[in-house]
């Protein structure tokens, strides 16, 4: 018994370390060219943008983990369904739950490692990656004007300079035409002017010296002479929409949402709807890697039912499966935001329901038994083939 858990244990970790290197090199493929117009026209290499992506791999392994889970145990389930080896293995007085330890276990380990990305990898994938985002914006970003050069990349905001210090991020004959304002245009101009960057805060501060303001509404114009002048910018702008003030339940740590949820005064200028993103983002932190133990348990029973079937149609099944377990949780997750029902519902109805599934189906799979609704399916595709 041994030998035959061992066996099944590796193979478990080889269909998961192949289903999971398959699935971030597909999301890795979609989302190169995502990751890359976040710095349209700015000077960042195809390695800049694979460790921002490292940085993005916990938000996508909270994702594939439990389809991962399941895959494995499926496919090596219906594997050995296929060889004829539960049926060995039958023979000789082993059932189906003196094969359970090694699913158990390998279920076990993918819903803690889940956990830990869930509990703290998660945050901090995204607060590396907000760093990296902006550190690339500040070293590599090319709003290093260039003199003679009219600077558009900012929404709305034309710059322009006639000599340009770069290094030292100094303007001469500086230029600056802002049209955020609908109706009402403003420019500045200075025969100096400096650029200072605000880590603290991601923005950008264009200093003008002694310069005037010409602001147009409508028909009337004002000109204002001034001593220092300062346009604040915001580097989100430069990467094309990107916020990085912004306080998003999805980035949190786990306790940080919990305290959120008990003490809705540590967020005081927000609204209903961001404390109801934070109850469905807790309860989502919670029940997708206990969706790890659950799909799994539950390919052991589809596996079992389904046997002969081609594991390239096993695939196609499983993943089929997956996606009504995931179109539940994304709909309880959107109806939790949006407050129709409370979130803990919608969060929890896909386990529950599969967990049902799974104790029903693994005792059916035990006793060799199908369920009659198999049998008339079977039955119909069997009557199906006889017409033709």
């Amino acid at each position: 018994m041994k030998l035959l858990h061992r066996q099944i244990f590796l193979e478990l970790l080889k269909l998961f370390g192949l289903t999971v290197s398959c699935l971030l090199g597909l999301i890795l493929v979609g989302r190169m060219l995502q990751l890359r117009s976040l710095f349209l026209s700015q000077n960042i290499g195809i390695l800049n943008i694979f460790q921002l992506f490292f940085f993005l791999t916990p938000f996508f392994l909270l994702l594939i983990t439990p389809i991962a889970t399941m895959l494995s145990v499926f496919l090596t389930f219906l594997r050995m369904s296929s060889d004829n080896e539960l049926v060995a293995l039958k023979a000789n007085g082993v059932s189906l739950y003196r094969m359970l330890p090694a699913p158990l276990l390998f279920c076990s380990l993918c819903t803690l490692f889940a956990f830990f990305i869930s509990f703290w990898g998660l945050a901090w994938g995204m607060d590396m990656f907000k760093t990296k985002l902006y550190e690339f914006a500040k070293t590599h970003s090319k709003f290093a004007l260039q003199p003679g050069v009219f600077n558009k990349e900012f929404p709305r905001i034309t710059f322009y300079a006639h000599q340009v210090d770069n290094e030292k991020g100094e303007l001469k004959f500086a230029f600056v035409r802002d049209d955020s304002v609908k109706g009402v245009s403003v420019v500045v101009v200075a025969p100096e002017a400096e650029i200072v960057s605000n880590p603290q805060e991601a923005k950008i501060h264009v200093v003008f010296h002694n310069g005037r303001i010409f602001r147009q509404d409508g028909d009337e114009l004002n000109i204002l002479r001034f001593g220092r002048y300062a346009i604040k910018l915001d580097l989100g702008k430069l990467l094309t929409g990107f916020n990085f003030a912004e306080q998003k339940a999805k980035d949190m740590p786990f306790f940080r949402l919990r305290d959120i949820r008990k003490d809705h005064s540590l967020m005081p200028k927000e609204g209903d709807r961001f404390f109801r993103k934070v109850d469905t983002e807790y309860f989502k932190r919670l029940t997708l890697p206990l969706g790890c133990f659950i799909l799994g348990m539950f390919a052991i029973p589809i596996a079992s039912v389904f046997r002969g079937l081609k594991q390239q149609y096993g695939l196609l099944l499983a993943m089929g499966l997956f996606m009504v377990y995931y179109t539940m949780f994304s709909v309880g997750v959107s109806m939790g935001e949006s407050g129709a029902i409370p979130p803990q519902y919608g969060m929890w109805a896909p386990n529950l329901l599969f967990v049902f599934v799974a104790l029903f189906g693994m005792r059916y799979a035990n006793l060799e038994r199908t369920p009659s609704v198999v049998h008339r399916l079977l039955h119909l595709r069997l009557r199906r083939r006889a017409k033709a």
